[in-house]
C-alpha cells in the first residue's frame, strides 16, 4: 500500500522535474508575447510614427499576439506538457522569425529605421524563445 501512496508523488516529480525548462521557456514566450501584443493594442497611433508600421498592421498583430500568447500560457501551465503543442509553438515562432526578416528585407512594411531595428530584435527574441522551447522539448 505504502508504494501507490508515493507513485503519485513519484510520477508528479518526474513530471515536473523533466518538464520544468520547456515550461519555464513557455511562459517567458506567453508573458513577453501578451506583452508586446498589449503594447501594439494600447500604443499603436505612438508607434504608427515612431516604427512606421501602420495602425491598420499593428491592430490584428496585436490582437494576434495577445491570443497566441494565451494559447503558450495555456500549453506551459498544462499538468503535463503536451509534445505536440510544444513542438507547435516551437515551429510557430520558427515561422514569425523568417517572415520577420523577409518583412524588413523586402520593405513590405515599410518601416523606419528603429521599425526595423524593432522587427529584427523581436525576432532574434523569439528565435531565443525557439531555441529555449526545442531544448526543454528534447528534455521532455
Amino acid at each position: 500500500m505504502a508504494s501507490t501512496q508515493y507513485d503519485g508523488v513519484t510520477s508528479y516529480a518526474r513530471a515536473t522535474g523533466s518538464d520544468g525548462f520547456a515550461r519555464l521557456a513557455l511562459k517567458l514566450d506567453a508573458v513577453a508575447t501578451g506583452l508586446n501584443g498589449i503594447a501594439y493594442l494600447a500604443l499603436a497611433t505612438v508607434l504608427d510614427s515612431f516604427f512606421g508600421i501602420t495602425t491598420a498592421v499593428q491592430y490584428p498583430v496585436g490582437a494576434f499576439l495577445l491570443l497566441y500568447s494565451l494559447g503558450v500560457l495555456a500549453i506551459g501551465t498544462r499538468k503535463e506538457i503536451n509534445r505536440t503543442g510544444l513542438t507547435a509553438v516551437i515551429v510557430a515562432n520558427l515561422l514569425w522569425v523568417v517572415l520577420s526578416v523577409v518583412a524588413v528585407i523586402s520593405g513590405a512594411l515599410s518601416p523606419t529605421g528603429v521599425g526595423a531595428v524593432w522587427i529584427v530584435l523581436q525576432s532574434l527574441t523569439v528565435g531565443g524563445f525557439a531555441a529555449l522551447q526545442y531544448v526543454g522539448l528534447k528534455r521532455l
